[in-house]
């Protein structure tokens, strides 16, 4: 018997969604489990058990992008080195049907993107009617490490928060829920998996020396995102801050925003264009082919 879903001990929205007003990330612990109440082999069995449901749900949202419904879910990934984007795809987003999941990972923008305006790749990214869409990075990129690494004049910089907010504004009067989740770790348990992976050779390859050099800019990071976290922290497009020094709690906290957010869509499945008796009929009267 398939082990019972755990509830969250209130909205999952509710205890992740950043409050108004200026953010300070150091107030928020890293390493907390907002409403979990189990240990981590509770929390390792909770998601499998969720995905039945979220399977059930997605397929439904999936059949209605067939039916002129547009609603589609974008999930956004942001977080430092090995805050768990990767693992979140693997653990979270692989209980769905691939067919009705799109993802895309963002790296440097390559020499015909920055000719553009920095929406322009991500605006082809944004998932059609009836799927479930992923960014792994995303347009935050261009206010965060754009910002600390002085990619783009500060003028452009502070521009991009606002064009950012009209792009998601559109989105959302477009049909797109967009759940934006900040995967926060501390810079210790960034070590910690840094020097895992140095430990482990069927790691070694996803370890870049340019990783520690980020460190020495963790500071200015913080900052950043808490910039970018208050002046994007909107009524359509609010953010979620899961923390994720715990891997087990991080997925278990997206796949429960998924899964409350697939709930409140009161999803249903499609009518059918078509007499259902009368195609039966034909069927079975028909000469078989060959």
């Amino acid at each position: 018997m398939a082990a019972a879903a755990v509830q969250p001990s209130g909205p999952i929205s509710d205890l992740l969604r950043l409050p108004g007003g200026p953010v300070d990330l150091r107030a928020i612990d890293p390493h907390g489990k907002p409403g979990f109440d189990g240990k981590k082999k509770d929390g390792k069995k909770a998601l499998p058990a969720m995905g039945e449901e979220l399977f059930d749900l997605q397929e439904r949202l999936y059949a209605g992008g067939y039916v002129e419904d547009g609603r589609r879910i974008l999930l956004v990934l942001q977080g430092m080195d090995t805050s768990g984007k990767g693992g979140v795809l693997k653990h979270t987003a692989g209980l769905f049907d691939p067919n009705g999941l799109r993802i895309h990972s963002f790296k440097a923008p390559t020499d015909e993107e920055r000719a553009h305006d920095f929406l322009w790749r991500i605006e082809k990214e944004v998932p059609p009617a009836g799927k479930v869409g992923v960014f792994d990075r995303s347009h935050y990129e261009d206010v965060l490490i754009g910002r600390v690494r002085s990619l783009a004049p500060a003028e452009e910089i502070e521009r991009r928060y606002d064009a950012i907010n009209d792009f998601e504004a559109g989105l959302a009067a477009e049909g797109v829920t967009i759940l934006k989740c900040m995967l926060h770790i501390s810079a210790d348990k960034q070590r910690e998996r840094l020097l895992a992976r140095l430990d482990d050779p069927t790691k070694q390859w996803k370890f870049n020396p340019g990783d520690v050099d980020e460190r020495a800019l963790w500071p200015a990071y913080r900052e950043a995102y808490e910039i970018a976290l208050e002046r994007c922290h909107t009524g359509v497009a609010p953010w979620y801050v899961v923390p994720s020094d715990r891997k087990w709690y991080r997925n278990w906290a997206i796949g429960s925003l998924l899964l409350e957010t697939l709930r409140g869509m009161d999803l249903s499945w499609p009518e059918p264009d078509y007499d259902v008796d009368e195609q039966r009929q034909r069927l079975l009267d028909e000469t078989p082919p060959g």
